[in-house]
């Protein structure tokens, strides 16, 4: 099954979706059999791949080698037109539709379009919104926009509104990468009861207490980052199949 339509199924059935996100930057060939092997056991969805920077040629070594040892799809979640490997199962085609920068809007995908098409990645085109968490985050640096405010839930609702008009298959919610806190639950609350697409929302999850809240405020994906890449031992691990069974 494609994977844009195994989300839009999780999301009819009113099922919960996990995604670790691995920074390419941050983790040795040599972490990713025992991460993928905990992943695998953990029955989480997805494995999202990417960062705000590339400083080395990682994504090359570490998607393959992931899917050595798990069959969990590799979706890549880039930060630039370079971040882009068909060893990969999918890749997430952003739109920063929270942001005026128009190269983060279409410039770059005008760049990109070719490579991925000649890829063979499965294309989730995705509206990618940018919340303000407390921090200058690298993606808020990197793209040279502005978040839209924390508490300013009804800008966050009419646009991911317009993403999905646009036809934009996901919308994501994100606080950037080590965000202070996740996005609030009355934003993503918001958010979920305006759209019919599947909400994806990441960014400042580190505790089972906090991806719970989020998962009932009505995130259909969740994205946990910075707790858990390159920490096969992390408790979240432990936690992800009750959270599964509570939804």
């Amino acid at each position: 099954m494609r994977l844009l339509d195994r989300l839009k199924e999780l999301k009819a059935a009113g099922k919960k979706a996990f995604a670790v996100l691995i920074d390419p930057d941050k983790i040795r060939k040599e972490d990713c059999q025992p991460l993928a092997q905990r992943i695998q056991s953990s029955g989480i969805d997805f494995i999202f791949v990417g960062g705000s920077l590339l400083m080395n040629d990682n994504l090359q070594v570490i998607v393959p080698e992931l899917k050595r040892f798990t069959d969990t799809p590799i979706v890549l979640f880039p930060g630039s037109i370079y971040q882009i490997t068909p060893d990969a199962d999918g890749i997430l085609f952003l739109s920063v539709i929270s942001g005026r920068n128009p190269e983060m809007l279409i410039g770059n995908h005008v760049v990109a379009a070719p490579l991925i098409k000649n890829s063979g990645l499965e294309v989730l085109p995705t509206g990618y919104i940018l919340i303000d968490t407390g921090r200058t985050t690298s993606v808020h640096y990197m793209s040279n926009t502005q978040p839209i405010p924390y508490e300013k839930s009804d800008i966050a609702v009419c646009t991911a509104m317009a993403g999905e008009l646009l036809g934009l298959g996901l919308i994501y919610l994100d606080g950037g990468s080590g965000a202070q806190q996740h996005i609030s639950t009355e934003m993503i609350s918001a958010v979920a009861g305006a759209i019919d697409t599947p909400l994806i929302v990441g960014g400042g999850i580190r505790t089972t207490a906090q991806a719970s809240a989020v998962l009932k405020a009505g995130a259909d994906l969740i994205v946990i980052g910075n707790a858990m890449e390159g920490n096969a031992d992390h408790p979240l691990f432990s936690a992800i199949p009750e959270l599964i069974a509570t939804f």
